[in-house]
């Protein structure tokens, strides 16, 4: 072979490699601790099936959203839905929003610990005035709707002394015995395996967390953010989703 054709021979072979290199992305990801494990399953997937690599930041969603506000830089976010319509707002992300998944609270033991009865809001509220303690992230969706939801039963100032706001996860705090009850939401429950889910509350009191994706309206890799949101709100992923004690949409 020649010169000339082995040079020509050489170009050909390097030609689509140097394509799928051009078209490999590398996707930045903030998004609510809530939905961590879903994306531990289905990032892997998406990147062995494009080629582009994701990178994530995970924390309670206000916090991230302080982050943004101090300029953290993104290309997809996962927030709250609320918190993502903020976004959209305040113009950081595009106004085309994708949900995602929602997320009921539950509540979480430490394995093997005798199992409150809250089958009723009756019973729900008996548990918690029996628990020694009782524990929630403080930053978190869940957090918010809970301290409001004392004040409902009736029973926020028999909570005070017993009520521990948590900076970690609720379900490990369960897990570990730092709180009697630990309450979150069931998909940050179930990664622990020493906690042990009672069950979701009960259907009149119960509240749920909506999360959605969208793009940064800042992002230089458009078309790789949206084909992850795609990825992550597909058909293919409602088994994930919903093995990991969320809903999709």
């Amino acid at each position: 072979m020649n010169t000339q054709r082995m040079i020509g021979a050489i170009a050909a072979l390097a030609l689509p490699l140097l394509a799928m290199q051009a078209q490999a992305a590398e996707v930045k990801m903030m998004a609510s601790t809530a939905v961590k494990t879903v994306l531990e399953d289905l990032v892997p997937q998406f990147e062995k099936a494009t080629g582009n690599k994701v990178t994530i930041a995970i924390a309670p969603a206000a916090v991230l959203k302080t982050q943004i506000d101090q300029g953290a830089t993104f290309d997809v976010a996962i927030l709250t839905a609320s918190l993502t319509d903020t976004l959209v707002k305040e113009g950081k992300a595009d106004a085309a929003r994708t949900a995602i998944a929602h997320a009921g609270i539950g509540v979480a033991i430490r394995k093997g610990a005798p199992k409150p009865d809250i089958g009723t809001t009756e019973a729900f509220k008996r548990a918690l005035l029996n628990a020694k303690s009782v524990g929630f992230t403080a930053g978190g969706a869940s957090g918010v709707y809970l301290s409001t939801l004392f004040e409902k039963l009736g029973i926020a100032d028999q909570m005070k002394p017993k009520l521990k706001l948590l900076k970690g996860p609720a379900g490990e705090a369960a897990a570990s015995g730092e709180v009697e009850i630990g309450m979150t939401q069931i998909s940050e429950i179930l990664p622990y395996t020493q906690a042990e889910l009672v069950g979701p509350l009960p259907a009149d009191v119960q509240s749920y967390t909506y999360f959605s994706a969208a793009v940064a309206t800042a992002s230089k890799e458009q078309d790789a953010a949206k084909a992850l949101i795609k990825f992550l709100a597909a058909p293919a992923a409602v088994a994930v989703i919903k093995g990991k004690g969320m809903e999709p949409g």
